[in-house]
């Protein structure tokens, strides 16, 4: 019997020997899942659009209302003490689908007023009748910290489109819609409403501020008073992919000065959403 002869087991693999081979090379975590998307869509098994679909909506397990919520000072509100015809006016004006009603304080949010609910009123000329305590909808409040994959489930089984995010203390910090969590999974949702430069960059705190990666570079440098430049680049997203040499993944930081920028959202081909943090005092607090 030759070496090569005697080195070969003889024995038949059993049932539970065939199953561990077949799942050794199976991924055991979402980083390695991903690297098999990946070389799958590089095999062209599966096409860049719905290799970005699956990644968001990974990505969307471990993303947090805090990190895609439009911020309280942001929130366009209408207070329950207005006249009929300044609800009307307030709501024409900001476009909008669904707005928190409020009373004495932003904390105090008595419920969501959809705007299509207030046409039946105009249109029978009885505005003047208006109370808004009449027409608006239980709010439903979410804790900042919650998942975005769980959220969904819960927009999905109650049919809500908005919710409002409270801190810890119970605070009114923001609002979230089921567009916000839909756009991390298939990319911007834009309709003939939206307005470009509105929606770029986010406040969070006097020191965050929540940015899209396509943000205009001469947009991030008026907002936040900079001189950041790069000939090759022409928007933050891609400023940051040129110091990181790669396409980074959630959770990773780099520094550019006066920040430190921490990727809260990217796929295999761009970077997406950015959280832009500043230890700079005179940075100026957007309202």
């Amino acid at each position: 019997m030759t070496d090569d002869q005697s080195s070969i087991d003889p024995r038949p693999k059993s049932w539970i020997d065939k199953i561990a081979q077949l799942f050794s090379d199976e991924p055991t975590d979402t980083k390695s899942l991903l690297e098999v998307l990946r070389n799958a869509e590089q095999d062209q098994v599966l096409d860049a659009d719905a290799l970005n679909i699956i990644e968001g909506a990974l990505q969307v397990s471990s993303m947090q209302v805090r990190d895609i919520m439009i911020p309280r000072s942001q929130v366009v509100t209408v207070p329950a003490s207005l006249a009929p015809t300044e609800v009307i006016d307030l709501i024409s004006k900001a476009s909008h689908s669904r707005f928190p009603v409020i009373g004495e304080n932003v904390d105090n949010v008595l419920g969501v007023l959809l705007a299509k609910d207030l046409l039946p009123l105009i249109l029978n000329d009885n505005t003047d009748k208006l109370d808004i305590k009449d027409v608006v909808r239980p709010a439903t409040f979410v804790p900042e910290s919650k998942r975005l994959n769980v959220l969904l489930k819960e927009f999905r089984e109650t049919r809500q489109h908005m919710a409002i995010a409270i801190d810890e203390y119970g605070s009114v910090c923001g609002v979230v819609t089921i567009e916000d969590v839909l756009e991390q999974i298939v990319g911007e949702i834009e309709d003939e409403t939206d307005v470009e430069n509105e929606d770029f960059i986010k406040q969070f705190d006097l020191e965050n501020h929540i940015v899209k990666a396509l943000t205009p570079l001469d947009e991030f440098n008026d907002y936040f008073e900079t001189e950041l430049n790069d000939q090759e680049c022409t928007t933050i997203g891609g400023l940051v992919l040129q110091q990181f040499g790669y396409i980074p993944e959630r959770g990773e930081t780099v520094n550019i000065d006066p920040f430190l920028i921490t990727i809260l959202n990217a796929d295999s081909r761009q970077i997406k959403l950015i959280k832009v943090t500043s230890t700079l005092v005179d940075i100026k607090k957007k309202q």
